[in-house]
């Protein structure tokens, strides 16, 4: 088990170094910060000593360098459009981001698992048959266009719930919720449904198929024919082993919630770190787009991580797998 931690620890160390090379790599493509930065009446001289103080004027090497030794310790620099530090920055945008994360992943979870194996236990059933056709909705539509939809209906038609922003918050000191005020958890409807709607279908079909090869299993009939009751069967033996190779691709799901919510915070004005990316991109705050790929990258691998080693211990046979392979 050891062994595995350790490798599984050093992979997901090396995963996050590919990416930030990458990621810092792209931004010397992106545009020059300083076109942004001063105004129109700059001179050569003003232009040297910004990329000077910024330390753009050395090696890419050097800079990535500086990157990294300052990330390991949580200073990413100062953000090139606000001048202030950008993990305080981020520090006040990702409350938004995770609680906006935590209820679809809720939505995704719970909605996935359970229409999972009520289409798995009633396949031929009415609502069996509606739910998967409803499904293909949030399989097929993009995230965008799920949002706009449903701006449309709640917001525009009915006027039921708001289209954008994040409503009144309270401020904990530490944390800013919207969970505590009703215009908070109002604006939080249509953009958790437009961002978990998608995983939540892709974890359904996942519990259903995973479910019905169970129910076809020896074990099952046998369970049948002791004459179990029906619902201890489905929830006690197949359950259990239906999502033990769900977790895995669950996982994944989830943390695609935290990296894919710049769509959906883009699309409702979420004031979240997607959207601070969204206008550090337009302004070409390099510190700032660094910052949140390494920290979305370092949520992903995170995740995954503890997947795995979830995964290995639940299933036996990655255990056994590991002791042969030591000897």
């Amino acid at each position: 088990m050891l062994a595995y931690i350790i490798r599984r620890v050093a992979q997901s160390i090396l995963v996050l170094l590919i990416t930030g090379f990458v990621a810092f790599s792209m931004f010397s493509f992106v545009g020059d910060p300083i076109e942004n930065m001063l105004g129109q009446e700059r001179t050569q001289a003003d232009v040297d000593r910004l990329r000077g103080q910024l330390g753009l004027d050395q090696p890419f090497v050097v800079q990535y360098g500086k990157f990294l030794q300052q990330a390991a310790q949580g200073n990413f620099g100062l953000s090139y459009r606000q001048g202030r530090e950008v993990s305080a920055i981020l520090a006040e945008r990702l409350p938004a981001t995770l609680e906006l994360a935590f209820v679809s992943g809720l939505l995704a979870l719970g909605g996935g698992i359970g229409f999972g194996i009520l289409t798995a236990i009633r396949k031929r059933g009415f609502s069996s048959n509606a739910i998967m056709t409803l499904s293909l909705v949030g399989v097929s539509l993009p995230t965008f266009l799920i949002g706009i939809l449903l701006i449309f209906l709640f917001s525009v038609e009915l006027g039921w719930l708001p289209s954008f922003g994040r409503g009144e918050v309270v401020d904990l000191g530490w944390w800013t919720t919207g969970f505590l005020t009703v215009s908070g958890l109002k604006a939080l409807v249509l953009p958790a449904i437009t961002l978990g709607l998608y995983q939540m279908t892709l974890i359904m079909r996942l519990v259903r198929t995973e479910m019905l090869e169970v129910l076809r299993m020896d074990y099952i009939r046998f369970a049948r024919a002791r004459g179990l009751r029906e619902r201890s069967i489905n929830f006690r033996h197949a359950l259990r082993n239906t999502l033990v190779p769900v977790i895995t691709i669950t996982g994944l799901q989830l943390g695609s919630i935290i990296a894919f919510a710049i769509i959906t915070e883009t699309v409702f004005q979420w004031p979240g770190v997607g959207l601070l990316f969204i206008n550090a991109v337009q302004f070409v705050d390099i510190p700032v787009m660094a910052a949140y790929l390494m920290m979305i990258s370092v949520m992903f691998v995170g995740i995954n991580l503890i997947v795995d080693l979830l995964y290995f211990a639940i299933d036996p046979r990655l255990r056994v797998d590991g002791k042969s392979g030591g000897h």
